[in-house]
């Protein structure tokens, strides 16, 4: 069983990966916070008392079903109200969410400060990312992210996502040869 402790750091320490995930799908940062929120509060009501190697996993997949009924209520709303709101162009975002220049602090090969020009490019080119990340079909979208954002083997791509490890080798494929693409095309090379 999990004590409060390792519950608690578990929580913490995915609570901004499973933030930018879900700013991901939703692309609406209240939604995407409510959606954390009620997945850590679900994990921790009923499954709480689980083994502690069980928590990635299983919040996952409530991470993964909380955005799916979300997105099941808009459709519903959307469908018997017209909210004029929906036709205004979106605000600018502020990404309070995981800052990927974080990790890139230290530069490349561990080697001191990068110049500014350096920090400015990689900024933009994450950005450039980012945005193709979010553009890509939701199916897709989810498998690259699992795999490759949180680092989770076919297996557990697939029990998270509900589909065949197949399945889920077909979305990356198709995820990642999409993104090569309108990567190339915006002149971003490897």
């Amino acid at each position: 069983m999990a004590s409060a402790t390792e519950l608690a750091d578990f929580l913490s320490s995915v609570e901004k990966r499973a933030y930018k995930r879900s700013l991901y799908h939703v692309r609406d940062e209240d939604a995407a916070l409510d959606i954390v929120q009620d997945s850590m509060m679900k994990l921790a009501e009923h499954y709480g008392d689980r083994p502690a190697a069980e928590l990635p996993l299983l919040f996952q997949r409530i991470l993964s079903t909380t955005t799916l009924d979300w997105f099941r209520r808009q459709k519903t709303r959307k469908a018997l109200f017209s909210n004029l709101s929906d036709f205004e162009n979106p605000q600018s975002e502020s990404d309070d969410g995981l800052d990927l220049l974080e990790l890139l602090s230290a530069g490349p090969d561990g080697q001191g400060a990068e110049s500014a020009e350096d920090i400015a490019r990689r900024a933009q080119t994450l950005h450039t990312i980012e945005e193709e990340v979010s553009h890509l079909p939701t199916r897709q979208r989810e498998a690259f992210l699992l795999r490759y954002w949180e680092e989770m083997d076919v297996a557990e791509t697939a029990t998270v996502m509900g589909c065949s490890e197949g399945s889920v080798k077909t979305h990356c494929s198709r995820a990642v040869r999409a993104l090569a693409q309108a990567l190339h095309a915006r002149g971003i090379k490897p």
